[in-house]
């Protein structure tokens, strides 16, 4: 088929009163194809661009039900349609996921970088329920990360009392080989009775008292009503549930634990969003007390 513009010259050549034979000759189209146009009394129509295919192609509907169930993030979907077998790149995932769920802006807020070894944050937060023997129980996960590297660490727990709460604290000072000088922690009756002003001063929850003075660490309180100075731990506990958790299948809590650690493992060795370097790396420089 000929576009627009050679229509025109086969006509502009033939009313020029040029033989059928020659304008073949100086177009290089066929006789055949030169009196098919001549005799033809409108233009050939643009042809339609076939629709160029995407490795999307086949997990759209996928990705579209999948955020319809959950609000899962788009490094979660990439993951779960490389399952799959998609082989394209993170980008065309992060911005259909952008396209078919708008995101909503926040306020921005100023956080403070910690120097290596300083500060951890802590935090216990609900997150749904698990069956276990036939019975619904309330699931707790408690996550730690350092504030230098943002090295991770987290694990699900049916309780929320005190001394689960120290155990928690003694498998993450083993995960991380150690710990820092001071740690940041929520109002939380496990941690505080109650808060002063100065929150070395606040009266602590005695089995937790004891704990931190034989570690030596220096627990800190947030300012009531100031959930953005855990920033660091807030983002991990919402990561924790939407990267993980949510749209979960765990056959038992033991297999939900075991999950995490593996996703542990992905996370701390991928790039930071914040401070753009990989937090296993950057682990290196945090030098813990022991």
């Amino acid at each position: 088929m000929i576009d627009v513009e050679e229509f025109l010259t086969l006509r502009d050549l033939f009313n020029k009163d040029l033989s059928i034979s020659e304008i073949a000759r100086q177009t290089g189209h066929s006789r055949v194809t030169v009196r098919k146009y001549l005799n033809s009394q409108v233009p050939p129509l643009p042809q339609k661009r076939s629709k160029k295919q995407s490795k999307l192609d086949g997990h759209r509907e996928y990705i579209i039900g999948r955020l319809k169930e959950n609000p899962l993030s788009a490094s979660r979907i990439y993951r779960e349609i490389q399952d799959r077998g998609f082989t394209g790149k993170y980008t065309i995932v992060k911005d259909f996921v952008r396209k078919v769920r708008p995101n909503t802006g926040v306020s921005a807020i100023y956080r403070y970088e910690t120097k290596p070894g300083i500060q951890a944050q802590v935090d216990w937060a609900e997150c749904g329920f698990i069956e276990i023997d036939g019975e619904k129980r309330k699931l707790y996960c408690f996550t730690m990360v350092l504030g230098y590297s943002r090295m991770r660490y987290a694990e699900f727990t049916l309780r929320i009392d005190v001394f689960t709460l120290i155990q928690c604290h003694i498998n993450a000072f083993g995960y991380f080989g150690g710990y820092p000088q001071e740690l940041l922690y929520d109002n939380i009756t496990q941690i505080v009775k109650k808060r002063a002003p100065k929150s070395s001063d606040s009266t602590w929850n005695s089995h937790f008292q004891d704990f931190f003075e034989h570690y030596g660490f220096i627990p800190r309180l947030c300012r009531p009503y100031r959930p953005q100075t855990k920033g660091k731990i807030e983002r991990t506990v919402g990561f924790v549930k939407k990267d993980f958790f949510m749209g979960g299948r765990f056959i038992s809590f033991t297999d939900l634990n075991t999950q995490l650690q593996k996703w542990l493992s992905r996370v701390n060795s991928i790039s930071n969003g914040t401070t753009h370097e990989i937090p296993i790396e950057r682990f290196k420089q945090e030098n813990l007390q022991q």
